[in-house]
């Protein structure tokens, strides 16, 4: 069975998506640590990242990249965050989080609850920062 993940880069489940290249896609955690919390998302449906082939683990840290970069330009942070933790969901991902302090990374943290406005308004500006920048 597919994981929600590649349901979502196939379009059978809605998503607030951020980027998409050929071999990642990037939308915003519903349930984020932080405003613009993005996964980044190999199309290739692995258990980790460390599965991916090279080629793929290169193209996925690439729109990691790219979205930090956006985030920094478009989220009121002083750093952003990564993991990879994989628990949640048998398809590898990275967690790109905004970041005020080290204590903004902690998943037990409660999760913010934004309204879908506020996901349109935050995605838009990511998308915004991204299509100015090469990825």
């Amino acid at each position: 069975m597919a994981s929600i993940f590649t349901r979502i880069i196939r379009g059978e489940v809605p998503c607030y998506k951020v980027a998409e290249t050929e071999h990642a896609i990037a939308f915003l955690v519903i349930r984020p640590l932080t405003q613009g919390h993005t996964l980044v998302v190999p199309k290739l449906e692995v258990d980790s990242v460390f599965d991916l082939p090279e080629a793929e683990y290169a193209a996925l840290f690439d729109l990691v990249r790219s979205v930090a970069e956006a985030q920094k330009v478009t989220v009121p942070c002083t750093r952003i965050g990564l993991s990879v933790l994989g628990f949640e969901v048998p398809h590898a991902h990275v967690h790109v989080v905004p970041l005020r302090s080290e204590a903004d990374l902690n998943f037990a943290n409660p999760k913010l609850q934004l309204e879908p406005a506020e996901f349109d308004e935050v995605a838009a500006r990511l998308r915004r920062a991204l299509s100015v920048a090469t990825y």
